[in-house]
Order: structure tokens, then sequence, then C-alpha cells
């Protein structure tokens, strides 16, 4: 069969490298796609706009595609798979009602609170005035969201008055966010650490993928500004059995129960972005897409067919799936331009590509563009996302760096320390071994 990933970044990458391993895969295309989607075998670009709907349906029909899948948020929030089931197209992701868990951060906090979901505490303001009344009676540190969807980057974690007060300011008078900032939400800090839960849900039923945790700041030591992630590894230590359960109990059940109660069933990839603190899960958000940049890590993992898998799930048989993991970790390192999340440089040429993958490495294309002259430029923020494969965190980790040191452009940034939290539990229980 033919089938389309709806995206341009490393997520749409890593979804159409994956399906064009399937058998069932008669060729992948992508749209927009980029010079790593342009590149890989079996998949070809297609230049159409992920929210030209009708273009889209049109391409569909044209190419005989018997399954989309959607990759980033946008189109989802704006409604693209109520349009493909109205024409009787075969589409993975959920309604645009579905979708509101992503594209309403103020929709969301409401929904968990009716159905006593465990998140942080809140209060959402239109009100520039209110809002600032408000942040006097909290403590510090607190988080600022924008209500909308602003590309991963409307959540400011404000260490100071001044700075929780810039960023109301600027969400709801500076227009920061555009139309995605004229509403905010406040809320408490939440401790702990955190982990992204990803499932695959058809109303009612679930199944969940391995674990895994991304890096939400630019810098070392999750320091510097918010982003839309600057790596990923899996699965995440944090995630144990007993948390594991707790959370497909505490969370994920009950929030799919509560979509189907409210009119809204779900169907596609519905991501928990969570905060665990003593063995306790909170609700930081959710995704009802793949992450990116976990998506990388999780299908260099993966060992079942994720077509088959996509299948089976628009079909409700969740109950055929029993999905195959690779033992071991993969690391994911983004390889941004300097600036990003701020303003960046795009147009530089990179290099080493060719020499880069590997049967335990792959180099996913996230803001890359190809040239008539074949090269590839950045063209983005997030320009790269290079994983490591290896039987411990700690040697997936050196895999993936190893790889980045072979990539140049000339404005190349990457955060050195991803995965440094599996590594450092690693580093302990060999300690605690050695002493035994």
């Amino acid at each position: 069969m033919n089938i389309l990933i709806i995206g341009s970044g490393g997520r749409e990458h890593a979804l159409a490298w994956k399906c064009a391993q399937s058998p069932l895969a008669t060729h992948v295309y992508v749209a927009p796609g980029n010079a790593g989607t342009a590149l890989e075998s079996g998949v070809s670009n297609v230049e159409l706009n992920t929210e030209d709907t009708d273009a889209l349906i049109g391409f569909v029909r044209q190419e005989s595609v018997a399954l989309t899948i959607v990759g980033p948020e946008v189109p989802l929030v704006a409604g693209i798979c109520d349009r493909f089931q109205q024409e009787g197209l075969r589409i993975f992701g959920p309604s645009q009602a579905a979708a509101q868990l992503e594209g309403s951060k103020a929709f969301t906090k409401d929904f968990m609170a009716r159905h006593n979901i465990p998140t942080a505490a809140y209060r959402t303001f239109e009100k520039e005035q209110e809002a600032l009344d408000y942040l006097d009676s909290q403590s510090l540190p607190i988080v600022i969201k924008a209500d909308g969807l602003a590309a991963g980057k409307g959540v400011v974690v404000a260490s100071t008055r001044e700075e929780a007060t810039a960023a109301i300011t600027d969400m709801l008078s500076g227009n920061r966010f555009g139309k995605a900032g004229h509403r905010v939400v406040i809320e408490e800090f939440l401790s702990g650490e955190e982990a992204s839960f990803i499932c695959l849900v058809q109303g009612r039923q679930a199944v969940p993928l391995a674990s895994s945790q991304d890096h939400k700041a630019r810098d070392n030591g999750d320091e510097g500004p918010n982003t839309g992630g600057m790596g990923a590894y899996s699965p995440a230590p944090v995630v144990d059995t007993a948390v594991h359960e707790h959370i497909m109990k505490d969370v994920i059940y009950p929030t799919i129960e509560a979509m189907d109660e409210e009119g809204a069933p779900f169907c596609g990839f519905l991501y928990a972005g969570l905060m665990i603190d003593q063995g306790k899960a909170r609700v930081v958000e959710f995704n009802v897409r793949l992450g990116d940049p976990e998506t990388q890590p999780l299908l260099m993992r993966l060992e079942s067919d994720l077509v088959d898998t996509c299948i089976k799930v628009l079909d409700g048989n969740l109950d055929e799936i029993d999905l195959q993991w690779r033992n071991g970790s993969s690391v994911g390192v983004v390889m941004a331009s300097r600036g990003y999340p701020g303003s960046y440089p795009k147009g530089d040429t990179i290099t080493g590509l060719s020499d880069c993958e590997s049967i335990d490495s792959k180099v996913f294309h996230a803001g890359t563009t190809l040239t008539e002259n074949n090269e590839i430029v950045s063209s983005g923020g997030r320009v790269l996302c290079v994983v490591g494969l290896a039987d411990n965190v700690k040697e997936a980790q050196r895999v993936a760096y190893r790889t980045c040191s072979k990539i140049n452009w000339p404005n190349a940034y990457y955060r050195s320390d991803i995965g440094y939290r599996a590594v450092r539990r690693q580093d302990a229980a060999n300690n605690k071994e050695e002493i035994a």
C-alpha cells in the first residue's frame, strides 16, 4: 500500500523510515518532508503544505494512498482527521474535538480537574492585571503557559517575579505568541523528574509504547530557555514497573474514558508529559501525536511493524498488538542552529553526513533542505537528531556523540549531556555492584 506522512520534521523522517521497512508498504510519501526524507530509500517528498487539507486529500486520491499518518499538531487541531474521514479516507490521528487536549491548555486543565486526573494547581486568565494580581499571591518558581499552540516554546518557568511578570505581559499584551497567547495558564511548579509516556489509543483501549525522557531546556544541566526538545532517550528508568502501572491506571485510562464520555473518543498517539516525584505522576501536558524528539530514539528501538500496528489501531484490534522492542537503550541528540529557540541563521551547508550511519546509529533530519546542487543546508532551528543504539544508555550516549562529532556546519549547537540522568543511575548501580 502507499502511505502518506504529513509533516517536515525529525519525527516525520523517523515515521517515514520506519514505515518504509514494512512489507505492507509499497511507497511512502512525505508532505512536505525534508532533505533526509528526500534521500531515504522507498520514500519521496511531495511539495504540499501540511495545512492545505484539500490538496492533501487530492493527492491521497490521485496516488491511491491507503494510510495517512499525521506528524505535527497544527493540522490535527485544525481538524484534518475529520475531513479525511468524511471523505472515506484512512488517517491515523484524533478528531478536532479530541485534539483539544493539545490545542488548548485551558481546556485540558479544566478537563483534568473535572475528572480528577493528577496535575498541577492552576488558574486561567485573559486579562493581564488579573493575572498579575494572582501572581502576587503565588510562590516561586511558577509556570506561565500560552493557552494555544506555540511550537513547544509557549512555556516559561519563571524563578523570579520579574520573569513571571514579563512572561504574562509578553503573552497577553505583547502578542509574543499571537492568538496562542491571548489566554494564559498560570500553574504551580512541579518538582521531580519528567518522563514522556506515549500510548496507541482507540476509544477506551490503550497500548503503551516504551517510555522515554525528553530534554526541553536548551543548555546542559537543564538550563536556558525552553525549546521543542534538545534530545531524548528510551527507556526512561524513572518509569519502573510500579510507576508504569500507576500511569496507566491513574492517568491514561481515566483520560481516554473521560474523553469518550464527553463525546470526543480518542484515536491515535496520546502523549502524556509527566512529572514523577517519589513514584507519583502528575500530568504536565498532553500531546495528541508522537513527541519530537522522542519519536526518533523510540522508533530506533521498535522491532514491530509500524504500518501493521497503525492499521490494527484504526480497526480497533488493539488486543492483537504485541509491541516488540530491542533490548538496551537509544539516545537521540538534537543538533540545532545556534540561537534557537530565538532567531537563528539558515542556509548553512552541512558536511560529514555520509560517514554517519551504521547499524547502531541513524541521523534523522528536521530543519534541512536539499539544494539544486544536492547540498544539504540548514533551514530550521532544530536541524538534525542523531540517534545512538546500544546495550545500555551510557554506550548509546557514546555512539550518539561520536556520530555528532562527524557532522559540521558553521552554526551547529547541541547539548553534551543528553541522557545524563539515566547514565547517572547506571553508574550508581555499577558502583553498588562493585562494592558488593
